[in-house]
């Protein structure tokens, strides 16, 4: 049982299909809300599954295909997920990638898949949903920002300069509509275990040391992540926006 109350509320999370993005999903869905979820990739039956793993907590889910780099996606995205719920009361920016290379030997592919998917997508999503929330005076966007928005990364730096960008579109947007009674606010996890992030602890060696590094002694799994995105998406954090909690196991302190 969550300790989060979000009954009658209807959310939608990008990225959905696996790791944090499924985690956020079902977290919310045990919460009480209906639940959207989208990934560009839908072939391979996990967002589908995540979508039955919400129906089974007794939600109404929605599972779509989104490119979130592109503006008719995501108009449509929004569109699919007004028409079956009625509203978007959360919105949950969570869809990222990686390419792992210096920013001199990044091609200019490379910084514009990076750039598009973990920025522009973010700001395609929240113009899209914000215009219904603004019509509907209520609403609340949660992005998936990273500690690598306040530290550089050799060979992350595509990465980095993105999720640095979230966290500033997350504070420009709080300002913008807070008249409208929407909240912007972000969580910016350190690394967390899932494939996303798989290159960078697949050893065991390397996943020891990165552990000792940090002050809790381990990485963190997803679903360390939810209790963060749950408090910023309920009625317990009213009067908090434009801010960016920091979820990193003490890495920071």
């Amino acid at each position: 049982m969550s300790a989060f109350s979000l009954p009658g509320k209807t959310a939608l999370v990008t990225g959905g299909r696996r790791g944090i993005g499924r985690a956020i999903a079902l977290a919310l869905a045990e919460a009480g809300a209906d639940t959207a979820l989208c990934d560009r990739v839908t072939d391979d039956g996990q967002l589908e599954n995540v979508a039955v793993e919400i129906k089974e907590l007794g939600r109404r889910s929605l599972a779509l295909q989104a490119d979130i780099t592109k503006k008719a996606d995501v108009d449509s995205l929004v569109q699919k997920t007004v028409a079956e719920f009625g509203a978007i009361d959360i919105l949950v920016n969570n869809a990222a990638m990686n390419i792992r290379a210096p920013l001199l030997e990044l091609g200019e592919d490379g910084w514009d898949k990076v750039i598009d998917t973990d920025l522009k997508g973010y700001y395609l999503c929240s113009q899209a949903a914000g215009r219904v929330m603004v019509e509907q005076k209520r609403g609340n966007i949660v992005n998936v920002a990273s500690t690598a928005a306040m530290g550089a990364s050799p060979e992350m730096g595509a990465y980095c300069i993105a999720k640095a960008g979230v966290v500033m579109l997350t504070r420009v947007l709080a300002l913008e509509l807070a008249q409208y009674n929407i909240r912007v606010n972000a969580v910016a996890p350190s690394m967390v275990k899932t494939r996303f992030s798989q290159p960078l602890w697949a050893d065991a060696e390397t996943l020891k040391q990165i552990e000792s590094e940090i002050p809790l002694g381990r990485l963190a799994e997803p679903e360390d992540i939810v209790g963060s995105v749950l408090f910023l998406a309920s009625d317990e954090s009213a009067y908090v926006t434009g801010h960016t909690i920091i979820v990193d196991g003490g890495s920071s302190a």
